[in-house]
């Protein structure tokens, strides 16, 4: 009864701090570019850093418009929780889980079709996460083909990433 106890502890905490960060459902519908969903691993999600000199970012379509993706296609996401330029991410502990920080090698990192300012800041791990306008981008882990966008909208505080850095909120209508 014990370990019972303790496993049922475990997963309400998880479950807690999935939730403050924004790690719990969203309100909008696993949509890919290509009207479909897919099965397999997210390849956004890697903890392998992109080389430097290859270009970590551009611009692809989905249900919602013209979005920033990184080099396989997987869409990338603003925390409205992180602060512009702060240089630190807000995303921590059991969030980073649900949520990896798109990483790079580079210092300046290229971007193809991306007219918002990109580089990037340093991981509590030492690694470098990609910004865009002084905020810093991720992947969602539940986005597992190029074109997923089910982190969009996520407990209202996590959002697409537009061409231009620009947050991409839904109009009260949807896109």
């Amino acid at each position: 009864m014990k370990k019972h106890w303790g496993t049922g502890l475990y997963v309400v905490a998880l479950a807690a701090a999935l939730t403050a960060c924004g790690g719990g459902t969203g309100t909008s519908s696993p949509t890919t570019a290509q009207g479909t969903t897919a099965a397999s691993a997210p390849a956004g999600t890697s903890s392998s850093a992109v080389p430097a000199g290859a270009a970590v970012l551009k611009t692809g379509p989905s249900a919602a418009g013209r979005i920033v993706v990184d080099a396989k296609g997987m869409s990338v996401y603003f925390f409205t929780k992180d602060v512009k330029d702060s240089g630190t991410s807000a995303c921590t502990g059991a969030c980073v889980a649900a949520w990896p920080p798109v990483l790079t090698e580079s210092a300046t990192p290229a971007a193809e079709g991306v007219t918002g300012t990109v580089a990037t800041i340093a991981t509590p791990e030492g690694k470098k996460q990609v910004t865009i306008n002084g905020l810093p981008v991720y992947y969602y882990a539940k986005d597992k083909a190029p074109g997923d966008i089910t982190g969009q909208g996520v407990n209202n505080v996590w959002y697409l990433v537009g061409p231009s850095g620009d947050m991409l909120k839904p109009a009260a209508g949807g896109y």
